[in-house]
């Protein structure tokens, strides 16, 4: 029987609860049953003050999200250091400017510039990658951004897959899962659905039992991360529905 994956929530998912407190925000996550959380933006605390919040509730950091900029020249040696007080190995850039994407040429660049981030923090158990929204999964002449960037950045380079972007795109989860396997370490399990865009986990169209499967099988995947940004209910109540629906699936 495979092992367990433990689930986190990407705060982003209740930023404006964060924002107004952080350590209260922290203790309902981690009283809902979340094992781990991934930042995206720190709210104006240092990397020991997280850390020392997250160690309080027994909340490991296993991500954050953070610009590429942050990686890059100079930049990079503070963030590695940041995020290793954090005691988190995972640097994921959420998102791209149009001359990081506007084409394949443009997407082979993005890989090498991938793989030399990759190749630089390696040796500190630090990994970078990469976390997609729907153009990654729409051709550009041909070819799916996706498949590019993936088929030209080495093993270490994570491919953090956002399931309900994938869907939204008219793509599917499970083959991009299997095409490279061991490569999504952290996955971003978010709901879709055609008829209702609040839904949360469990509620929408996303084929969760193929893709935990998947998941499990191939992906190498040690975190499920929740993230939910679209709320039929307060942001905290939609992160304990997705958690109560995870819980009914046996996932927890």
């Amino acid at each position: 029987m495979n092992e367990r994956i433990p689930i986190a929530l990407q705060l982003y998912s209740v930023r404006d609860d964060c924002a107004k407190d952080l350590s209260l925000t922290l203790q309902a996550v981690a009283q809902m049953g979340y094992e781990g959380v991934e930042f995206a933006g720190y709210y104006d605390r240092s990397a020991e003050e997280l850390r020392g919040m997250c160690d309080d509730l027994d909340l490991k950091i296993i991500g954050t999200h953070t610009g590429l900029n942050t990686l890059l020249g100079d930049k990079l040696t503070e963030t590695v250091q940041f995020n290793k007080t954090l005691g988190n190995p995972y640097l994921i850039v959420p998102g791209l400017g149009g001359e990081y994407t506007g084409s394949n040429e443009a997407w082979k660049n993005t890989a090498d510039i991938f793989n030399d981030i990759a190749e630089k923090i390696k040796d500190q158990g630090m990994f970078t990658g990469y976390h997609n929204h729907t153009g990654e999964f729409k051709p550009i002449d041909g070819e799916i951004p996706w498949d590019t960037f993936a088929s030209n950045t080495n093993e270490d380079v994570v491919l953090q897959i956002d399931t309900g972007h994938v869907l939204r795109a008219g793509a599917d989860n499970v083959s991009f899962i299997e095409k490279y396997p061991g490569r999504y370490k952290l996955v971003h399990i978010k709901e879709f659905s055609a008829t209702n865009d609040k839904a949360v986990i469990g509620e929408g169209d996303i084929p969760w039992e193929d893709i935990f499967n998947a998941c499990e099988t191939v992906g190498g995947t040690e975190w499920y991360i929740v993230e939910q940004e679209s709320y039929a209910f307060p942001p905290l109540e939609c992160a304990e529905k997705c958690i109560e629906n995870l819980r009914k699936m046996g996932k927890i």
